[in-house]
């Protein structure tokens, strides 16, 4: 089967990050035989510049054909006065929407190298590898009504939670999918205790799993309950599944655990296409970073680990996968440290170029 990827730079450090990726995708192909179809093409403010949009029609019909699409970064402050309908951002928004990408997969893993940079103790964190699995198409985000209207005399702003059956079911099932490749475990947080949408949330969960998935261990936690034991004893999780907003605000708490944002991938899937793969994107958490563009600082590690994402998730190459994340957690242990890395004593400082180098080499060593 012809494995087909469609790269997207972006802005910012996006084009600096994927260089190191495209690298690696090429080692990928001349030593361990595994080629890619890549093609390239714009999106958010480098697409704005050219075409007057954040993604093109023809970059959108792209992404549909593809097994999956990599994504550097979007924005910057050269759009900040654009309509809000042509900003960078609504590139990546409209990928997400019309590729129908509802399950978004945040891992948090600490490498033991960087255990030390967590704001928690370290025997808290060294070890810790969890996935936070969030629904990423419905929800508060989209639910209608919405809007600010005049009432009474005042403003009054309105979102609304909504959920269907259908909507928790597709993603209680990718978390569980998940969960048999992992620890087995999954819990999920919903506030079924004060909203409707959470008792929904909660019966369907665990209606999946009785069904479905009785293998699984599964447990029921208040989202707030959760924020808490993130930080008080994250090692107690293997997936955690959620909706919408709730998954935005405990995959960024998880993600002060590891202690470096330039260290995170994550991978937002969709329904399987005729070939059996699912719609797929994978991006790193971090943003842009303009202040810093062009200067040879950047991290690549979370794009690098980002493709290590689809390597597992889209390519089926589990045994690749983890022969690049294990490279890449050689060359931190080594103590190569891209500028975001150097607040703790100790290490070599590298420029973006130079970690990719240093990976390349730890991918040559492991053969």
């Amino acid at each position: 089967m012809t494995n087909t990827l469609l790269i997207l730079p972006g802005d910012g450090i996006g084009p600096e990050v994927m260089a190191e990726v495209t690298r690696i995708i090429d080692w990928f192909g001349d030593k361990r035989g595994l080629a890619f179809d890549v093609t390239e093409d714009l999106v958010g403010g480098a697409a704005y510049d050219v075409h007057g949009v954040p993604l093109s029609d023809a970059t959108m019909a792209k992404a549909q054909e593809v097994d999956a699409v990599l994504l550097g970064a979007v924005g910057g402050p050269k759009y900040d006065d654009l309509d809000f309908s042509v900003k960078p951002e609504r590139g990546l928004l409209r990928l997400r929407k019309e590729m129908d990408l509802y399950a978004n997969l945040r891992p948090a893993q600490c490498f033991d190298a960087l255990a030390d940079f967590s704001s928690l103790k370290r025997d808290v964190v060294s070890g810790l590898d969890i996935m936070i699995v969030r629904e990423l198409t419905s929800g508060i985000y989209f639910g209608e009504p919405r809007g600010i209207i005049e009432e009474g005399g005042q403003r009054v702003g309105i979102n609304t939670q909504r959920y269907t059956e259908a909507e928790i079911d597709r993603v209680a099932r990718s978390a569980f999918e998940l969960a048999r490749k992992r620890g087995n475990k999954v819990c999920s947080m919903e506030k079924a205790n004060v909203m409707e949408s959470g008792i929904l949330w909660r019966e369907v969960v665990q209606r999946v799993h009785d069904a479905d998935y009785p293998d699984v261990e599964l447990s029921h936690m208040y989202a707030d309950a959760g924020g808490m034991q993130l930080c008080r004893w994250p090692k107690q999780f293997d997936v955690i599944v959620t909706d919408n907003l709730f998954g935005d605000l405990l995959s960024d708490v998880a993600a002060m655990l590891t202690g470096s944002l330039g260290m995170l991938p994550s991978a937002s899937l969709g329904a399987p296409m005729e070939n059996g793969r699912p719609k797929a994107l994978y991006e790193p958490v971090h943003g842009s970073a303009p202040d810093i563009a062009g200067q040879g600082k950047a991290n690549p590690c979370a794009c690098v680990l980002s493709f290590a994402m689809a390597l597992r998730y889209s390519f089926d190459q589990g045994e690749e996968a983890t022969r690049l994340e294990q490279a890449v957690e050689k060359v931190l242990a080594d103590g190569v440290r891209t500028a975001d890395l150097m607040q703790a004593e100790g290490g070599t400082p590298a420029t973006t170029a130079q970690m990719g180098d240093a990976i390349l080499a730890a991918l040559d060593a492991s053969l």
